[in-house]
Order: C-alpha cells, then structure tokens, then sequence
C-alpha cells in the first residue's frame, strides 16, 4: 500500500478507539477522511470537528466517491449494507490491524500486548519517548488527558508505539522491535475455542519479534520462548524479584514513590501520580520499555510524575467528603478483580457499589462464573443488560445469567435509563461504572448528579 496515492480513506466504525486513531493518523497525512458508525458519540463529535465527515445509518448512497482506502473494525457485523457493497466495489479494502501493520512496518516499533493493561503502558511509553525528546507515533487505546487523544505523532522519529489486540489475531500482524505481554488469560474465546489456542497465538506473536528484538514478560505469564532464538526475554513484575520490578513503594498523594530496580542500576524515588497498585506494575513494564529503547535515569524521572493517564482507567470523576465516583474500562473478570483490589487498598474500609455492563455475549457465556467471583468483591452489585457490540444475541445468555451465580451480595439489575434513579436509592461510599460498552455515557450524567446532590 503506497500512502503516496491515497487521497480519500473511509473508515467502517470509525468512531470506535482504534479505528478513531487511524481517522486522526491519515487527516494528519492531509487526506480526505469520512466514516460511517452506528451511533454519534463524543468522539465522533470531535471527529467532525476536526473535518471529517461521518453519517450514522448503513446507507450505501451516502459512501463518498473516488475512494482509495476502505478501513474496516471485525467489530462491525458483516451483514452490514455498506460492508458488502464496498468488499464487491474494486476499491482497496483492509481490516485495522493490516493496516496498523503496514504502518509499522518500516518503523521502530514498540508492541504492547496481553489481556490487561495494554492502553495504560502503551500511552505511557509513548509519554515517556515523547518527555525526553525522542518522539514518537502511537495509537492508543484509550483518549491520553496528556494530550486529550489517542493519537500522538512525530516527524523526527522512528519509533511508533501500538497496542497489540489479540482480538481476531490482530497482533499477528505486527513485527516489533520490542514487545510486552502483560497476561495470556482467557478471552475472544469466541475467536480462539479455547484458551490453548489463545495461547498459541500469543506464541506466534512472541515468535514475529524481529531478530534481535526483545520480549518483555510479565513474571508467572505461561509462555513457552525456547523457539525464540536470536531475541531477548526478560521479565518484570510489581515487587517480585525479576528482571525488572518496583521496591520501596510509598504512597504519596493520589499516586506512589518507587525505586525501579533494573539488572543494570536502581533509580530511587520514582513518582507516579495515579492510583491503584496495578499502575506501578504498568509503570514497571513502560519503564522499562523506555530504558531498553534509550532512555537515561533523567529523562524517566522528569517525565512519570507528568503522566495523568487515561480517560476510563481508574479515572475518579468525583470526590466529596462522603462519596467517590469513579469510572473504568475494565471489562474481563480478571480487570474487574484488579481495579476492585486496587480501590479496596486505597480506601479498606468504604462501602463499595459497583455498576457493571457486561460486554458481549459470548463472553459473558464463557465467563460468567468469572465474573460473578470478581463481582462479589464489591459490597453491591447493579448489573446493566448486555452491551452486543458486533454480536447478535445468544439464546438463554443475559445479565441475569451472571447474577445468578453472585452469592450472599446485594444486586441489582436495571437499564441505563434507571441507573440515576437507582443510585439515589443507595447507601455507599465509593460507585464505580465499569464495562467496555457504552457504559460510558452513565459518567457525564452520574457526575452532574453527585454535583447536584453532594457537593
């Protein structure tokens, strides 16, 4: 694909995170960028304010011409009207991932993959590369509140930093430099079957690191890298012995000071002004991806106590003296089970209700009991409908399904419309809103409504 003789490129989902990114990525490249997308959000409000032009109902009539690039998310349905048209139209249609991969080819690229924590260490290495002066291109995940996207860009440098989804085996279409997996727990069993086959494709992930590139493993990460020969495999954790890992952790304000222990040397008294233990350890892992990328002990000490994080990651939307709001993108159990510990660390003896949208049904059917253990660590528990994303629904599969597996907790389950209606009617300390779906759209209003009532 020579991006020389592009000029016009459509997105099919383009208002969704990743998809969002490329949008931003090819207008910055001065070319003409459109989409389609089920419904208007925030996002594709300031999409539209940035030029693009978007429409909302699967018409084909409103496909722009003279097209030279069709971007497409697997999380459009492939019934959709505009989908097959465009597969049959001659036109040069690629999935994300191709694309992402074409665009890291030629370059220095960092890949950060595993079933938890992908946005927060990309974003942050990102930050990193770009305090000291490095610069790169990167594709987050999730909006940056250092620079209000989830794109950054860079004309000076060879490094491009990307998340490396597992869904639909998208990371096989990556050839990092350096890359991370952060945990192999089951999920997308709908793609893979099982978790052996999740696993395997993890390990041909691992096996396209470039020669002499470098892996990065979170310690206990079940992955066999005997076949991984002419790169490196090291290992980092929270505060076990590894590689890499934290020591001498400190709460201080709304974040930590840490030492950052390396083979190589000790750099005392990192600041980190997040929350929630499960950011020193993505501070650990983006540490050390900058060090093996170049960075100076410096360069990583002025630059982590900048980094503000990520919209939807641990993100407290409010805080008075009786109540704490705060929102999360955590969607598997095994994220739910860490942002809940993280919250319940911060705050050991507050009143927790929880809001939760499971997202997707086939993951809801393969992990309901998961679910339901993560869930009952919280104090209460208001379950909202199924968000279905790509999927359509599957008989005898709902929220229900999940609730019936929570023992000796008190639940709710309610639509989104009754959600502010519900809370009022609770007794808490800490809420928190957690899901992938549009969950999302409960915050503005949840906060509004902690400012009416409690400020």
């Amino acid at each position: 694909m020579d991006l020389k003789k592009i000029h016009s490129v459509y997105l099919l989902g383009i208002g969704g995170i990743g998809m969002s990114a490329l949008a931003r990525y090819f207008k910055g490249q001065g070319m003409k960028v459109s989409g389609y997308d089920k419904t208007p959000t925030i996002l594709t409000s300031k999409l539209e304010n940035e030029g693009m032009e978007i429409h909302y109902d699967d018409n084909i009539n409103k496909i722009p011409s003279g097209l030279d690039l069709v971007i497409y998310t697997p999380a459009i349905p492939k019934y959709l009207h505009e989908f097959v048209f465009l597969l049959n139209s001659g036109v040069t249609v690629k999935k994300r991932s191709e694309t992402l991969g074409i665009l890291t080819r030629d370059k220095r690229t960092i890949a950060v993959g595993g079933t938890h924590g992908k946005t927060t260490i990309s974003t942050l290495i990102a930050h990193l590369l770009q305090q000291s002066g490095a610069g790169c291109t990167a594709f987050f995940g999730g909006i940056s509140k250092n620079y209000h996207s989830n794109l950054l860009t860079s004309d000076k440098s060879d490094w491009m930093v990307v998340e490396a989804d597992e869904y639909d085996k998208s990371f096989l279409q990556l050839q990092p430099e350096l890359a991370v997996i952060t945990a192999t727990d089951a999920d997308h069993l709908d793609i893979y079957g099982n978790l052996d086959n999740m696993k395997a494709a993890y390990q041909q992930f691992a096996g396209n690191i470039k020669t002499d590139g470098t892996l990065l493993l979170k310690k206990g990460v079940d992955l066999n890298v005997n076949n991984l020969k002419g790169r490196s495999v090291l290992q980092y954790s929270l505060n076990d012995k590894a590689d890499f890992y934290a020591g001498n952790i400190r709460n201080h304000d709304i974040g930590y000071i840490f030492d950052f222990i390396t083979p190589d040397l000790t750099i005392k008294d990192l600041e980190l002004r997040l929350p929630g233990m499960i950011n020193v350890e993505n501070a650990v892992a983006a540490l050390t991806m900058a060090t093996l990328a170049g960075l100076k002990e410096a360069e990583l000490k002025a630059a982590l106590p900048l980094f503000k994080g990520i919209e939807r990651r641990f993100d407290i939307q409010f805080r008075s003296q009786d109540v704490i709001y705060i929102d999360d993108y955590a969607h598997h159990p095994e994220e739910i089970k860490g942002i809940v510990a993280s919250v319940k660390n911060m705050f050991p003896v507050k009143k927790i209700t929880g809001i939760f949208q499971p997202h997707l049904y086939s993951r809801t059917r393969d992990l309901a009991n998961e679910f339901a253990q993560s869930l009952e660590l919280l104090d209460e528990i208001i379950l909202l409908p199924i968000y279905p994303a790509r999927e359509r629904p599957i008989e005898g599969v709902n929220s229900e399904m999940i609730l019936s597996k929570i023992l000796h907790k008190k639940t709710t389950v309610c639509t989104r419309e009754e959600v502010i209606n519900v809370i009022s009617h609770k007794d808490f300390d800490i809420l928190m809103t957690l899901g992938a779906g549009d969950i999302d759209q409960l915050v503005n209003p949840i906060r509004d409504h902690f400012i009416k009532t409690r400020s």
